[in-house]
């Protein structure tokens, strides 16, 4: 192509609904140098989502083409024909399923198609068809990133991928700005006593988030005496399941369940530590969110967590699944204060270093300027 035209991206992926995938690509579309680069979604599935919304009065060129249930072979079409219609030079799939839809609609035409991996299903698993397919679609692809180490690990385990031909560019985010006289406002709403200890996670309530194990965590720091309470923001399937455990643990009067909040910034700018119990994650977009506003944070081993909580730095890294190291994490934090001041600074050193959305958009910038060279 051309030097000094601008590179044409579009993101291919499910949709644009509220969570980590979709926050990567609205952060990459917005911090694009748009002077180099234009970003246009095209979304699989409909609806297209809040965050399309959002990026729509924008101006940001976004479409949904209504995948068929199975295998949609006119999806293909539809994405090639755009593809050739809007002149695109990269074609950037956001998960398995998008890349093979792009890989497929973009093979014989000049543009180059970049496969990123967003996280993994919990337990993984891996499927001999997919091991067949996978070298010849990685062939077909200029680049294949992954969001975490472990991410990575696990494309070349159960996806049969060269580990050593994947890129690691961690998830980035902009830093999030506070308002601390809302944050005194929503204590005095949800009642927290000026000297009680605030522990929370924002997530789904899912199984994969394992909330199950933080309670009993929970119950056990309060069992040491320690003032606090525990503040659970969303919603999910796991809800009933929760509340039922609230209630066995007699837990009522020590954790608020505030549901799904569309901006929970000081919520989680309210928490004195942010934890995270998950079974699984990829990049945790909270937890980098929680890191740039200096929060020292609990995290269960799993996936990239170790990747982003360096142990004993800005947080405690626990074993997966084990209640008690994660409650005497919490009570190793809430007993030393000097110790919660340095992870405090530590957490926004280390956000800013590694997890900004400038870094990880620079770094994207120029893999796109690199494939689209030749």
């Amino acid at each position: 192509m051309q030097s000094n035209a601008k590179i044409k991206v579009v993101h291919l992926t499910f949709d644009m609904r509220i969570g980590g995938t979709e926050q990567v690509i609205k952060s990459l579309i917005e911090n694009a140098d748009t002077q180099q680069i234009e970003m246009s979604i095209l979304c699989i599935e409909s609806p297209l989502g809040p965050f399309a919304n959002d990026l729509l009065t924008k101006g940001i060129h976004i479409k949904a083409l209504s995948r068929s249930p199975g295998f949609d072979r006119n999806l293909i079409k539809k994405i090639r024909v755009y593809i050739k219609q809007h002149h695109i030079n990269v074609l950037h799939c956001h998960q398995y399923t998008p890349w093979v839809y792009g890989v497929l609609a973009a093979f014989g035409t000049h543009t180059k198609v970049i496969f990123t991996e967003h996280g993994r299903f919990y337990p993984d698993s891996s499927s001999w068809k997919r091991k067949l397919i996978n070298p010849w679609l990685h062939k077909i692809t200029a680049a294949t990133t992954a969001i975490s180490q472990a991410t990575k690990n696990a494309l070349a385990l159960y996806e049969n991928l060269p580990a050593n031909d994947i890129q690691v560019i961690y998830n980035g985010i902009t830093p999030l700005l506070i308002d601390q006289q809302q944050t005194v406002q929503l204590r005095h709403k949800l009642a927290i006593g000026k000297d009680t200890l605030v522990l929370g996670t924002i997530a789904r309530l899912d199984p994969i988030k394992n909330h199950l194990m933080m309670l009993n965590a929970f119950k056990k720091v309060l069992n040491k005496g320690v003032d606090a309470k525990l503040l659970i923001v969303g919603d999910g399937e796991m809800r009933a399941s929760i509340v039922v455990l609230i209630k066995k643990l007699k837990l009522e009067q020590h954790v608020i369940m505030t549901g799904y909040q569309a901006k929970p910034h000081h919520h989680l700018a309210l928490m004195d530590i942010y934890l995270l119990s998950s079974l699984s994650e990829g990049t945790s977009m909270t937890l980098l969110e929680a890191m740039s506003i200096g929060k020292p944070c609990v995290v269960t081993d799993a996936g990239g967590n170790p990747e982003i909580i360096a142990h004993g730095v800005n947080g405690i890294v626990t074993p997966n699944e084990d209640a008690d190291a994660f409650a005497d994490a919490i009570i190793t934090l809430s007993s030393d204060s000097e110790l919660k001041k340095a992870m405090t600074k530590q957490s926004r050193k280390r956000f800013e270093h590694k997890f900004s959305a400038a870094s990880m958009g620079s770094q994207f910038q120029n893999l796109y300027q690199e494939i689209t060279k030749t």
